[in-house]
């Protein structure tokens, strides 16, 4: 229906302009106005839709997961096995413009969470987000950790006390966090490759786990 579709669009409008504003501002900065602003659209008309901070926030962060998912299935589709458990935990790491973006955004509602709990919502999208991309790379994987994570998908959500089975997900997780800090911290432009090196390492340990 007409009006079905113009909705869509409009929180694809208004997803963008949020993400865009989130990449440039940081997750305080997003506001019903400056989204609207950006967008290009006055702000009433964003009463119904969008009505508040949190609203036009989540719309950002399904983008950013939306974009995370579509990007996995293609790495995982173009390959198998260790090849494909490699390619999409490369997703999750800041190796170009877009996933560093992304990567700083999930990063800063990290650290807001933690004193500000409007934020921890948004915080635990993107961190449920990344811990099902690692158990899909572990289900390419055939590690010990994937047992029971088969159709793991990134914005799935992830279970609040990992069963002992899961173990290897949880590790590459970290490895996957760690990993990504510190990429953040070298200096854009410098080399990376000691970032897939280090993950090749981990899948190696994950082999010889008992």
């Amino acid at each position: 229906m007409p009006r079905t579709v113009d909705l869509d669009d409009r929180r694809r409008i208004v997803g963008e302009a949020a993400w865009r504003v989130l990449v440039r501002d940081g997750p305080t900065e997003v506001s019903v106005r400056k989204v609207a602003a950006e967008a290009g659209l006055p702000p009433s008309s964003l009463r119904y839709t969008f009505p508040t901070q949190a609203s036009v926030r989540d719309a950002a962060v399904e983008l950013l997961v939306s974009r995370l998912r579509e990007r996995v299935d293609r790495a995982g589709a173009a390959t198998g096995g260790r090849d494909a458990a490699r390619a999409v935990l490369l997703e999750l790491l800041p190796l170009d413009d877009e996933r560093r973006a992304e990567m700083e955004v999930t990063v800063a509602f990290a650290a807001l969470a933690l004193t500000d709990p409007s934020l921890r919502t948004a915080h635990e999208q993107t961190h449920a987000a990344v811990r099902d991309v690692c158990a899909l790379a572990l289900v390419h994987l055939d590690a010990r950790g994937a047992a029971g994570a088969a159709g793991a998908r990134p914005g799935g959500g992830a279970t609040s006390t990992p069963e002992p089975a899961h173990v290897d997900v949880e590790l590459t997780h970290a490895v996957v966090d760690g990993l990504a800090l510190h990429l953040l911290a070298q200096a854009v432009g410098t080399d990376a490759s000691w970032a897939v090196t280090a993950l090749d390492a981990h899948f190696a340990l994950l082999a010889l786990r008992p």
